[in-house]
């Protein structure tokens, strides 16, 4: 296994870091243009490339965190965190600051890609991730209430996320030293992390992994110009947008405790849809906030519903796949939306305005609410296939495969196909003596 329980808060740890970048998009974002001079949509390619470099390194990683051992790629990613953003922090030429910030977001994407692994391996992982997003939503929300104090310029927000990184670097001591060998891997022939081992629920990880880029997408396209609607459209300060912010991140703990608590009482399915046709009515309300109010409201319930969603959506593709690599890829497709969202905010609200952006994306988050929610349903709703409880454990595995908590290899899978069995001839033509047979006992030899 990737990760045992114990090792549950470094994992969380390396949520926090590798997260940080995207929750702290729009002050990044608003800082570049405002001190280095950069054009709204030339801030947000900056935001979006350092993304894309965190998507891309999710998905360069999905199947090799094993490979690699978790504990030497999480320092990997960790270190490239406090170079690049470190750097980023330290000049003031654009080419240094976008270069270090690409160094950055791969780093942020190969921790991301451990916590990941680590999280879809523990016994719950919705547990996982609601702890990892409590984690990060607390450390965003201080820092937006802390930042604006500070001074301005970019400096700030790249320094914080290096800062982070660093403070993460000694609890990767709990993580797994080296590379680890599936128990399911051929005597001699050991598949490091996941390798040669088939995507199990291949077209509904697709399906999911396709669904939440758009989902993303959407999400930051808002995220990504939050800040500008509040200081342009809103008329409001940049002190005030950042209390909103804080407050909004804050509502958004309230919601994570809330699904924590609630678990998997509605299934994934409700959360899923209902949650994310609720999140695109308020990204109508944001987006045409003309005063503080609106604006508050917007962000605010926007927020406490938007990480609420997305555990379930983490917590979805984590069940797909034991090993982790739906988890991974799905993060990562989720890391790619995020990085287009800068870019799309901008070109949207430049040709449509922002109350036209808003009515796009949120036409478009409803449509998406349909795959995600028939994933949702075909992959945790079905039914066990008549005949493979009884081959495989008898009617007590039915009923622990029916709950969150089993252990996802130990029970037969919600949907998974039966088992073949296989006669095996027995060659005596005697029948068997009764006598013959005793009943199995441990043996007395330790």
């Amino acid at each position: 296994m990737l990760s045992r329980p114990r090792a549950l808060g470094p994992l969380v740890a390396l949520f926090t870091a590798g997260y940080l970048a995207p929750y702290l998009l729009p002050t990044v974002v608003g800082r570049l243009s405002a001190g280095l001079g950069l054009s709204p949509a030339q801030a947000g390619l900056v935001g979006s490339v350092l993304l894309l470099a965190s998507a891309s390194a999710g998905f360069t990683l999905a199947a090799r965190v094993e490979r690699f051992g978790p504990r030497r790629a999480a320092r990997a990613g960790l270190l490239a965190m406090c170079v690049g953003y470190g750097s980023a922090a330290l000049t003031t030429s654009v080419p240094l600051v976008v270069g270090g910030a690409v160094v950055g977001g791969f780093g942020s994407g190969t921790t991301l890609a451990v916590a990941a692994a680590g999280i879809a391996a523990q016994r719950d992982p919705h547990r996982a991730s609601t702890l990892g997003l409590l984690s990060v939503s607390a450390t965003a929300g201080a820092l937006y209430l802390t930042l604006p104090h500070l001074g301005g310029g970019h400096a700030l927000p790249f320094a914080s996320i290096a800062l982070a990184a660093a403070l993460v670097w000694p609890l990767t001591g709990g993580l797994a030293g080296g590379a680890a060998r599936g128990a399911e891997d051929a005597p001699g022939r050991p598949a490091r992390g996941g390798e040669g081992v088939p995507l199990p629920h291949r077209r509904s990880g697709l399906v999911l992994a396709a669904a939440i880029l758009l989902w993303s997408l959407a999400q930051n396209a808002l995220w990504g110009v939050s800040g500008r609607i509040g200081l342009t459209q809103a008329g409001l300060g940049e002190v005030t947008v950042g209390a909103v912010f804080a407050v909004a991140l804050g509502a958004g703990l309230a919601g994570v405790t809330a699904a924590g608590a609630l678990g998997s009482r509605l299934g994934r399915a409700v959360p899923i849809g209902a949650g994310t046709a609720i999140i695109a009515g308020c990204v109508l309300v944001s987006s045409g906030a003309e005063n503080l109010a609106a604006f508050a409201t917007g962000e605010i319930l926007w927020n406490l519903f938007y990480p609420v969603v997305l555990s379930y959506l983490l917590g979805l593709a984590a069940s797909l796949d034991p090993r982790g690599r739906w988890a991974v890829l799905v993060g990562s497709a989720s890391s790619l939306g995020v990085a287009c969202g800068p870019v799309t905010g901008s070109v949207l609200s430049a040709q449509a305005g922002y109350p036209g952006m808003g009515m796009v994306l949120c036409v478009l988050l409803l449509l998406v609410a349909v795959p995600m929610t028939a994933v949702a349903l075909h992959t945790s709703g079905r039914p066990l296939v008549p005949g493979s409880v009884r081959r495989r454990g008898g009617a007590p595995a039915a009923v622990v495969a029916g709950t969150t908590t089993a252990a996802t290899g130990l029970v037969p899978q919600m949907g998974a196909p039966e088992q073949q069995v296989t006669e095996i001839p027995v060659p005596s033509r005697r029948r068997a003596d009764r006598r013959a047979f005793r009943l199995a006992r441990p043996s007395a030899r330790g």
